[in-house]
């Protein structure tokens, strides 16, 4: 399979500055149609993230893209790739252990879900997390704008494999607002991922029943090619089901759910059957 380049300058997206409670953040910006947010896995939006965001765009949709960490476009050797880890782990954004509740960027990340929705129109917007940022789209329900969540490869908290990121008392407003509405959440993991194991899945399924609809990959689906030095370093195993771990072939299972993620996206967004 064919590798990406080192650097994506992002040059087809619109950089945007937006100041959302009091904070501003870049936030990289394309496409027609209704909003669908996607949040880049660690250590940043690489080339890799950068092309699951044109996939989105190209099914018809405008994506926000927000620069929550490392440099955008880039491909950080390992140890930079595990700099821009630890000091996320640190950031007060972020909470990357057990028992500290939900990260507060995704208050950030619901009021950019607000600004997207009035931007773009529709009857909502969508949203994907991947690995640290995983768990922040099932936050975002939170925000009534909300209509379309995908977890891929949810890996926080780091320190305990069944946990969940999200507070009891927010997993039982989204799982009211889930069953009231009629809405489901869409999940994706590796089957053998060190990060983002099965007893994690067990504890969404138990949180949120069966408006959780979870996909689990078999290892030898993951691209094992031309990973990027964090991936191959660092990471050691399949775990990015939509990005560095794909492999860009039809008929693949990682084909397949990227597909499956974008006609989700599709009914909920434009209402199709």
């Amino acid at each position: 399979m064919t590798a990406l380049p080192d650097f994506d300058s992002l040059d087809d997206f619109v950089l945007c500055e937006l100041e959302l409670e009091g904070v501003g953040k870049r936030v990289h910006v394309a496409g027609k149609g209704p909003a669908v947010i996607v949040m880049t896995e660690m250590p940043g939006i690489s080339p890799h993230v950068a092309r699951f965001a044109r996939w989105v765009r190209d099914a018809g949709f405008t994506v926000w893209m927000p620069s929550l960490f490392g440099r955008d476009g880039a491909v950080p050797d390992a140890e930079e790739g595990k700099a821009v880890f630890k000091r996320a782990c640190v950031s007060a954004e972020f909470r990357a252990f057990a028992g500290q509740g939900a990260s507060p960027v995704t208050q950030w990340l619901r009021a950019l879900a607000r600004h997207a929705h009035r931007e773009c129109g529709g009857p909502g917007v969508g949203a994907i997390g991947m690995c640290f940022t995983g768990n922040f789209a099932l936050s975002m329900m939170l925000e009534p704008a909300m209509l379309a969540p995908v977890l891929s490869q949810p890996t926080l908290p780091l320190d305990d494999p069944a946990a969940l990121e999200s507070p009891p008392e927010e997993l039982a407003t989204v799982r009211e607002r889930l069953e009231r509405e009629d809405l489901t959440v869409l999940a994706y993991r590796f089957a053998g991922d060190r990060f983002c194991r099965a007893e994690r899945f067990a504890a969404y399924r138990r949180a949120l029943g069966d408006r959780f609809v979870e996909r689990v990959l078999p290892d030898d689906a993951a691209n094992r090619d031309n990973l990027p030095p964090f991936f191959r370093d660092v990471v050691c195993g399949p775990h990015s089901v939509v990005t560095v771990h794909l492999i860009d072939e039809t008929g693949q299972p990682t084909v397949r759910a990227r597909d499956e993620i974008l006609g989700f996206f599709r009914r909920r967004l434009y209402a199709e059957a």
